[in-house]
């Protein structure tokens, strides 16, 4: 997905505005707290270019050695798991598409009637927790809270198109945080589409990705700028994570599904490169399976099959095999019609390519601090900490956070 290459002078000044100094207040009871998310933004990305408004951030508060997505390393899964503190084995978004047997339907995020329908979702995502204790929060887009689940949505928040400008979401998170403080939301979640896009058009390591990355970097910096000159800008926690990361791709490595799995076994393919869901039937279930385990460059799994570190088999909606290619190999339906290099993602969580990132500064947060990799699992209860509202049940833990915050 495209988007401007060019920051308006206007843009560059905000950024290169020095922050007055201020004395922090006592906030401890009115901390508020904004967690922006750049899809796709690999975890070592910063290594690769330039990204100053990250390198501050990491400076002033803490940087996690990367964030583990889980697994698929998806879009739609990890940003739910990053609202609801589950794997996507347990919140039910399995992958970026998948086949409900029990409701007899499809989920996929191009399908508004599927993505709008509640009864996918599963979990607790940090708004309702909140919601429920009379804390007010708002989205800009974070995967979703554009949908009544348990009836219940953020206090303010967008329904997603991609059109809108980065520097107008900047804005409208301004706008939330000027407002009275009994109608300011407390916790703000905005979501970011880039440099996924053009990850995947250019692979990670291309120089469009990695300008694409500087652009980002510099969007950021003007997000936190502007933050940290509102009256209770000292008063803000500020965090930026990613879903995944990204893998470089060609197609000397692919492998085509369709040309292994006849069409009248009538076997049901649901995901994306690089990993599917298989729904088959019970009289070709074994055939599609052997065969497709003798290929190179594939993981094909039963569900009862699925290593322990993925988390991932017990869901009904994961179906009757899944598939994962190896690092750097495509899966295909169909054999594609010209070569292509780009990027993807989606692969064994275990291959650090998938890692993403982690920044985080505030009254609450160390400074100067480097964190260990740590799974995004714990992104929601770290969230309900901060805003010191009791958390549901999840896969994660306070405690694997607790080292970057302050005493």
């Amino acid at each position: 997905m495209k988007f401007s290459r060019c920051l308006s002078l206007t843009l560059l000044i905000t950024l290169l505005l020095p922050v007055p100094f201020t004395t922090r207040a006592q906030c401890k009871d009115k901390q508020i707290t904004v967690i922006l998310s750049l899809d796709g933004f690999r975890w070592d990305y910063p290594e690769k270019t330039a990204t100053p408004t990250l390198n501050r951030i990491a400076s002033e508060g803490v940087k996690a050695e990367s964030l583990i997505p889980s697994f698929p390393s998806k879009t739609f899964p990890n940003h739910y798991t990053l609202a609801t503190g589950l794997v996507p084995d347990h919140h039910g978004l399995v992958n970026n598409s998948f086949y409900d047997r029990e409701m007899g339907k499809s989920y996929a995020i191009g399908n508004k009637e599927a993505r709008f329908n509640g009864d996918f979702y599963g979990g607790e995502p940090i708004w309702i927790t909140a919601g429920k204790q009379g804390v007010i929060t708002a989205s800009f887009f974070w995967v979703g809270s554009d949908v009544s689940i348990q009836g219940m949505q953020p206090d303010y928040w967008k329904t997603y198109n991609g059109a809108i400008p980065f520097t107008q979401r900047i804005d409208t998170i301004i706008k939330w945080l000027l407002m009275p403080e009994q109608a300011r939301p407390r916790l703000i979640m905005a979501y970011y589409h880039e440099p996924d896009g053009i990850g995947h058009e250019f692979g990670p390591d291309h120089p469009e990705t990695l300008k694409a990355v500087r652009e980002l970097d510099s969007l950021t910096g003007i997000l936190y700028n502007r933050i940290k000159q509102l009256p209770d800008g000292d008063c803000i926690n500020f965090i930026v994570v990613s879903d995944h990361g990204m893998g470089a791709i060609s197609s000397e490595r692919n492998i085509a599904l369709k040309e292994y799995i006849p069409s009248h076994w009538e076997v049901r393919f649901e995901g994306g490169n690089p990993n599917f869901n298989l729904y088959t039937k019970d009289i070709f279930a074994d055939s599609v399976y052997n065969r497709l385990k003798k290929l190179t460059g594939l993981h094909v799994w039963k569900p009862t099959e699925v290593p322990a570190h993925l988390n991932y088999g017990k869901n009904s909606r994961v179906g009757d095999l899944i598939l994962v290619a190896d690092s750097a190999w495509s899966v295909t339906l169909n054999k594609p019609k010209r070569d292509f290099t780009g990027g993807t993602h989606g692969y064994d969580i275990n291959n650090k390519d998938m890692h993403a990132i982690f920044y985080a500064s505030g009254p609450a947060f160390k400074q100067g601090y480097l964190h260990p990799s740590f799974s995004n699992v714990h992104i929601y209860a770290l969230l309900a900490r901060l805003l010191g509202i009791t958390p549901a049940k999840t896969d994660g833990s306070p405690d694997a956070t607790e080292k970057m915050l302050k005493e």
